[in-house]
């Protein structure tokens, strides 16, 4: 039994109207923010990063480590199904890209240089992002 919520499809003018400039074009124009410049780089807080876009849960904060690249990086996705990975050859260089899996918004891009367990880098832009904080029981 899967947890997926349904996928989210709105319009460029939409989604103008519910994310900021930033997140726009990360998200929907798969833009990238400078490195070293996003709120979540050297976040330490416990809890979910989920889409800025949706509000589908990513990423949890046990799975983020310090990579040095100037972006949040993460071993592993909250679930395979949280996210979907696509072939990108922008910018004359084979790489893949990761995409939110509910509504399609773009979060950065996945590497074979991250730590063990998977030996995965999920590395995302802050901008596409939102944290909820982990809560006390």
């Amino acid at each position: 039994m899967s947890n997926m919520k349904p996928k989210i499809k709105k319009s460029e003018d939409e989604w103008r109207k519910i994310l900021t400039p930033e997140e726009f074009h990360v998200l929907r124009e798969k833009g990238t923010e400078r490195p070293f410049t996003g709120k979540y780089v050297n976040y330490k807080q416990e809890g979910t990063f989920v889409c800025a876009g949706c509000g589908n849960e990513l990423f949890s904060s046990n799975a983020k480590f310090d990579s040095g690249t100037g972006w949040p990086s993460f071993w592993a996705p909250i679930s395979k199904d949280s996210i979907k990975i696509e072939p990108d050859n922008s910018l004359g260089i084979r790489r893949s890209e990761i995409l939110c899996s509910r509504c399609g918004g773009h979060l950065g891009h996945v590497f074979e240089d991250g730590p063990k367990p998977t030996g995965r880098r999920f590395c995302i832009n802050s901008a596409a992002l939102h944290f909820e904080e982990k809560q006390s029981v």
